[in-house]
């Protein structure tokens, strides 16, 4: 957790060239307490899952696709930290959002950072990787943020990236947010081509729940 906040907070006040930067540390303390609540819960939860989701990026019966589609998503999301951060503290292509919107922003950051949380909390299989987790007994989960979208990790993820950058103060960097939301949405589709074929009762539960990262639009 402390080498993810010190990590995070490297792309975000580097870029900066400063640390006096006042939203960039409530950004910091928003993310730690989200990140010590968020493990508290799922520890409770799912005790195991800390562990499995510790574990390399790159792991046996991963899909290729997935190996590339993963370390993308992880190198455009730490680009878009390092982006959002640079351009609202010099760079400012686009400007700066007022206030309003950049509370709104922190909200989204706050919001999804609990969903993905609350995920975890209720799917002891939301590993890293795509992978059929056929020694832990894999099955689907329908319950919680899952009975009513069927990817709650990835839909937390699409709502803080943008959020992040709006808080920090750059449109350029919500607009940015897009790359790695578009790189998400492919990884949907790879993953649930997976599970159609190897997870049994999954086609099922897609039947039931129609929405796979935007309720009532995809």
């Amino acid at each position: 957790m402390l080498a993810y906040e010190a990590l995070f907070g490297a792309f975000l006040f580097v870029p900066a060239r400063t640390l006096a930067w006042e939203r960039g540390w409530i950004l910091m303390a928003v993310l730690l307490a989200i990140r010590i609540w968020g493990t508290i819960v799922v520890f409770r939860a799912q005790p195991e899952l800390i562990a499995e989701r510790s574990k390399p990026v790159i792991q046996q019966g991963q899909p290729a696709a997935d190996r590339v589609l993963l370390l993308t998503f992880m190198a455009s999301y730490a680009a878009l930290v390092a982006f959002s951060s640079a351009d609202a503290t010099r760079l400012r292509l686009l400007g700066a959002p007022p206030l309003a919107v950049a509370a709104l922003g922190l909200a989204l950051f706050a919001g999804g950072s609990v969903l993905i949380a609350l995920a975890l909390r209720e799917n002891a299989f939301a590993v890293a990787v795509v992978r059929h987790q056929e020694e832990r007994g894999h099955t689907v989960v329908a319950t919680g943020p899952y009975g009513w979208i069927r990817h709650p990790l990835y839909a937390g993820a699409a709502v803080l990236m943008p959020g992040m950058a709006l808080w920090l103060g750059s449109y350029a960097g919500a607009v940015a947010s897009l790359v790695p939301t578009g790189i998400l949405a492919a990884r949907i589709v790879l993953e649930e081509r997976f599970l159609f074929r190897r997870l049994p009762g999954y086609p099922e539960y897609a039947g039931r729940v129609r929405s796979r990262l935007v309720p009532g639009i995809w």
